[in-house]
């Protein structure tokens, strides 16, 4: 078994916007890097990363 086998996270991510107006992050409302008209769970970079932590694999 591969370590790629362990981790069934879906990691699609939005597309990234070229400028304003930007999506709220889902957390803390701060402006994220995703376009304003993408429908879904938008975090911004810190949020993000925080939340990659929190549901990161481990083994």
């Amino acid at each position: 078994m591969s370590e790629d086998d362990y981790c069934l996270i879906d990691a699609t991510r939005p597309p990234r916007a070229d400028g304003p107006p930007y999506a709220e992050c889902v957390l803390c409302r701060e402006p994220t890097e995703y376009p304003e008209s993408y429908k879904g769970i938008t975090f911004c970079p810190v949020c993000e990363w925080q939340e990659a932590q929190r549901t990161a694999c481990s083994g």
